[in-house]
């Protein structure tokens, strides 16, 4: 079995207040866009999982891949079948498009249907979330207004289709704790759903990402690279969830040279669908 596990972008991200658990309650709106990894699976015939990767270098323990521990939760729940497990990575990794969470939920989903567990939905979901805030998102895939840890959902009737996408990322990434230090929650002053719903051109000081406020002090690449954006006519520009990433938002395909975007690490274009 292939699967192909898409990014996401989250378009706008108020970080609203700190709860009592230590987590922060956001509203911010996921997107699904079309940079993929491909994550294959057959049975060996075992007990067990063996797990080899390619494509980027993640470097960590395969136990620690969150795609393996995704099956071990599931392995609490149902009877598996030992699997070879091969993930090739593209989505970059610490940049704010959830690749991570993408492959966990497109192969926890995949398992239930391809084994036949018939684990409700609900209980996907709740073992979706153990692994990742955005877990969830990647079960539906589809344009979603995210509130508290972000795992709490609500489709909306949203499409950029007919828009170009450029992302860029420096040669660093940004983990969740650097991200969230020193932020300062405050409540958004709009309805979110609202102003998102309005024509792109007047997103401009409205929909925001608050890691930005912060990020761009400590990484002044990425502030550079938003507003090389607005320089190339980009009709809205973004810091991507809480990782190293930006992208671009624009009216017709641009022409985008490298070296207008120093450092980057990785480029990525589409037309959005």
């Amino acid at each position: 079995m292939v699967l192909f596990p898409n990014a996401k972008i989250n378009i706008g991200l108020n970080i609203l207040r700190k709860r009592d658990d230590g987590y922060h309650d956001i509203e911010t709106l996921f997107y699904p866009i079309g940079l993929k990894d491909a994550l294959e699976y057959v049975e060996n015939g075992g007990n067990g999982v063996n797990f080899a990767g390619s494509g980027l270098n993640l470097d960590i323990d395969p136990e620690q891949n969150i795609v393996v521990k995704a099956y071990r939760l599931l392995q609490e729940e149902s009877i598996l079948p030992g699997l070879d497990i091969h993930l090739h990575k593209v989505i970059p990794f610490g940049a704010g498009l959830g690749g991570g969470s993408s492959d966990a939920a497109f192969f926890l989903r995949s398992l239930n249907d391809h084994f036949e567990l018939n684990i409700p939905v609900e209980k996907i979901k709740s073992l979706a979330g153990r692994l990742g805030a955005d877990c969830s998102f990647f079960l539906e895939n589809m344009a979603a207004y995210a509130i508290g840890t972000g795992m709490n959902l609500e489709l909306l009737d949203f499409s950029l289709k007919g828009h170009y996408l450029v992302l860029i990322k420096p040669p660093f990434g940004v983990d969740t704790k650097t991200a969230y230090a020193g932020v300062v929650p405050s409540e958004y002053p709009f309805d979110f759903k609202v102003v998102i719903a309005e024509p792109i051109q007047k997103w401009e000081g409205r929909i925001k990402n608050d890691f930005e406020t912060k990020l761009f002090v400590k990484f002044p690449e990425l502030a550079h690279l938003k507003s090389r954006f607005s320089d190339l006519g980009a009709v809205y520009a973004s810091l991507s969830g809480s990782g190293s990433s930006v992208y671009g938002i624009f009216d017709k395909k641009p022409v985008i040279n490298p070296d207008d975007f120093p450092p980057c690490s990785f480029i990525w274009q589409e037309e959005l669908s």
